[in-house]
């Protein structure tokens, strides 16, 4: 075993492992069924996968938001218990932070922990403008590729997201 995490696209052959991952790390189904939904739909633009020696420890998924430019929504973001607080969380953000900004994204959009994302720029303030069933403390915007285009106006996650329940 080489303990090597490499950080990749999700292909069609991780989606068990996907799934499995997602139900241990929220103890229930509702973030896989989500991110199913999301790539039924053409919804999700990418899912970056950690994997140790070929096994799937990590997965961040990036999906279409509707707002006044372009823009992702983030979640969910997961990573197995044998793998926590070893830095495969903050490098799956990173991957797929370059990503959406070699892909000409201008902004994504997080539900979260503002510690934990804060690290990576994500900041209330910069969603505050915006309306969204999800506006409060927790959520956070980052400007990728320069300041964001608009300063208000209504995001919406994917519909996909509608089905996901606390």
């Amino acid at each position: 075993m080489s303990g090597i995490v490499v950080f990749r696209e999700e292909t069609p052959e991780d989606h068990p492992a996907i799934r499995e991952l997602l139900s241990a790390a929220f103890k229930r189904s509702g973030e896989a069924d989500l991110v199913e939904a999301l790539r039924k739909d053409g919804d999700l633009v990418f899912g970056c996968v950690a994997a140790v020696d070929e096994r799937v420890v990590g997965y961040a998924a990036l999906s279409r938001m509707s707002a006044p430019f372009p823009a992702l929504g983030l979640g969910p973001v997961a990573v197995s218990a044998a793998h926590r607080s070893k830095g495969v969380a903050s490098a799956l953000l990173r991957w797929s932070l370059a990503r959406a900004r070699d892909d000409q994204w201008r902004a994504i959009f997080v539900l979260g922990d503002g510690a934990f994302y804060g690290r990576f720029g994500f900041r209330p303030e910069l969603a505050a403008g915006f309306g969204s069933p999800y506006a409060g403390p927790h959520f956070m915007a980052l400007a990728l590729n320069g300041a964001l285009p608009a300063k208000e106006g209504r995001v919406d996650y994917a519909p996909g997201f509608g089905q996901l329940r606390p």
